[in-house]
């Protein structure tokens, strides 16, 4: 009734129904929780069912080279959210939220004009909502996209908007396995550092139940919005916050756990169907990019660069490097990664420690299946990679001939100059973003054997950039 009532209104004072000729675009970001880049039928999945983000792919701009700045829920989202590097946020740990003095994009949104609603899961704390006209936080036990569409047809249509629109799918525990056409064990797609196990393969299928529910409700949203004559001005943003949570990929600093499905569907600004963009993006580029495409000031608070040039020459260069890190995430850790488009590099300050992932992974069956390959010394060298300890303090990477990273270069000396080069970059953008390694960094809460509590008390240590002051840092890095 909302709808139709404010398209009558609209009429009577000669304004179009349909956004577009002169209005601002809406915008939408879904945000899958918990999915890797390619585990998407558009980004050559062979199993996963996701029609209605392939077919918006197939009419948009799909990015193969765009990078969380965590692989880890919540600091990841407040990344996104305020445009800024997780240490200069005040949350770069997990269930840390996002303070009153940081500024969002959602929120210059809100004070433009825009209604803007978050739906589903939040995982950012209490003052990143004063952005949100409404915020509706569903249930863990959910998909969390049970309100998207009566979001959509409610909104008043006398506004542009902007919807943060956020699944808990695709997180652990499954809860998908009965939706759709449940897709089959024996057409799961092993990653070498998994095993190739029953419990391994039906355990991701069921995770690719789970993003089939996903993609089953942004077709219901796009339909709505073609329904409304308001798809054509409605950039849609689909990405995740992080890797599927498997082992080696959610909380890794390699493409498994950051690097992020990116597709941009937007008809009034996008010329061209089925593009495919290799630019190299960071998600903290969102905001200013969103921000100009509104015709909004952009301030001095976010780190990211607008993108907004890439929508009409999906060629153009944008960035050289993209940078991400690993923080608290049930263990104690502090990694930094530079990605070129030809190399990765890791720095790892807290090399004594294994790297084996969230304590949901490890209460996984995938991660028993592993335990078990390797209590028969039966481990392959991808898999080993798993439950090494202590880890190499740096690690580099050749991914072009070496697209999964399995095979550490750092120590050969034809690569020599590049890892220098690497660590001079790195050391330049930790330098200038206020970036540091506390002594005292969060401890595990977690034994990263069994992912059980280890019923200590679960106290914080000191926040990467606390003791620099890195929350009043604006400067973007070496980009």
């Amino acid at each position: 009734m909302r709808y139709f009532l404010g398209l009558f209104l609209l009429i009577l004072t000669g304004q179009s129904a349909v956004y577009g000729s002169g209005q601002p675009p809406n915008f939408i970001i879904f945000i899958g929780d918990d999915i890797s880049w390619n585990d998407l039928g558009c980004y050559g999945h062979p199993t996963i069912k996701s029609p209605n983000i392939d077919k918006l792919a197939a009419e948009g701009i799909r990015f193969t080279n765009a990078y969380l700045t965590a692989s880890s829920c919540s600091p990841s989202r407040c990344s996104i959210i305020s445009g800024r590097y997780p240490h200069n946020t005040g949350a770069a740990e997990l269930h840390t939220p996002l303070p009153p003095d940081i500024p969002t994009f959602p929120d210059k949104l809100k004070k433009a004009g825009y209604y803007t609603v978050s739906s589903g899961k939040w995982h950012m704390g209490p003052d990143a909502k004063k952005g949100f006209d409404k915020v509706i936080e569903e249930p863990f036990d959910t998909g969390g996209e049970q309100h998207w569409l009566e979001t959509v047809q409610d909104r008043p249509i006398d506004k542009p908007f902007f919807f943060w629109f956020a699944s808990h799918d695709a997180h652990r525990g499954w809860q998908a396995d009965d939706f759709g056409i449940p897709h089959d064990p024996a057409n799961a797609v092993i990653p070498p550092y998994l095993a190739d196990a029953p419990a391994t393969r039906k355990d991701l299928a069921s995770y690719y139940n789970e993003i089939q529910r996903f993609d089953h409700f942004i077709g219901r949203v796009v339909a709505e919005l073609r329904k409304q004559g308001a798809l054509k001005n409605t950039l849609i943003l689909i990405m995740a916050d992080n890797g599927r949570p498997f082992p080696r990929c959610k909380t890794r600093a390699y493409d498994s756990g950051m690097r992020t499905p990116f597709i941009i569907h937007w008809p009034a600004g996008i010329a061209e169907k089925g593009i495919v963009s290799n630019s190299l993006i960071s998600v903290i580029d969102i905001a200013p990019t969103l921000l100009d495409l509104a015709g909004l000031s952009q301030g001095n608070t976010f780190q990211g660069i607008s993108f907004a040039g890439i929508l009409k020459n999906p060629d153009l260069e944008h960035r050289k490097y993209v940078f991400s890190e690993h923080n608290w995430h049930d263990y104690e850790a502090h990694e930094r990664m530079v990605r070129t488009k030809h190399f990765l590099y890791v720095v790892n300050y807290r090399p004594q420690f294994s790297n084996q992932g969230p304590a949901d992974s490890n209460t996984s069956p995938s991660y028993a299946d592993l335990k078990a390959v390797r209590d028969r010394g039966e481990l392959s060298a991808a898999q080993a990679d798993v439950f090494m300890k202590p880890r190499p303090h740096e690690e580099l990477f050749d991914c072009i001939d070496d697209p999964m990273q399995l095979t550490n270069i750092a120590s050969r000396p034809e690569y020599g100059h590049v890892l220098r080069d690497f660590r001079s970059i790195m050391h330049l953008w930790m330098t200038e973003t206020g970036d540091n390694v506390p002594d005292n960094l969060t401890p595990s809460w977690y034994d990263p054997e069994t992912g059980h509590d280890l019923g200590k008390p679960h106290v914080r240590g000191e926040m990467p950039g606390a003791k620099t002051h890195a929350m009043k840092n604006n400067s973007k890095g070496p980009f």
